[in-house]
């Protein structure tokens, strides 16, 4: 679970959803350096945007973020992974828990459809990982 709290966090800016113009997508390195409160309010700020913003606006804003993601380098992408890991395995466990209940609650909101895209979504990213990080993020999943 904590190999994926990046993607978990990005991911819930994708889902969230824009306003007349689709906001700026956060940069990664910023958005890691921001603390767990200032994520949370710029992830409500993103969201609120979203939802005002046309399906074509969100979808120019997914399609901005996995841009913006695939061009981090994997030495990049490992940093952050590591960076975010850090400051994870810092919260205390009754903050990790709200966070972990809050993101479910948010995914079963989801329509289907948006279950499905966001399924397709993090394929797509996990077929740009190097064989490397994709052994290491295997590790890292519990067993089912």
């Amino acid at each position: 679970m904590k190999a994926t709290l990046i993607s978990l966090l990005l991911v819930g800016l994708v889902c969230a959803a824009a306003q007349a113009a689709p906001p700026d997508v956060p940069d990664p390195q910023d958005w890691a350096r921001l603390t767990p409160e200032q994520q949370q309010q710029r992830r409500s700020e993103l969201k609120q945007r979203l939802q005002q913003a046309t399906p074509a606006e969100r979808r120019e804003f997914r399609e901005q973020l996995r841009q913006r993601l695939e061009t981090l380098s994997p030495a990049e992408r490992r940093a952050l992974v590591a960076q975010t890991r850090e400051r994870w395995d810092q919260l205390p466990p009754e903050q990790r828990q709200r966070m972990a209940e809050q993101r479910r609650q948010e995914i079963q909101a989801m329509s289907p459809e948006q279950r499905r895209e966001l399924l397709r979504q993090r394929r797509a990213m996990l077929d740009k990982l190097s064989p490397e990080e994709r052994r290491a993020l295997r590790e890292k999943l519990p067993e089912r």
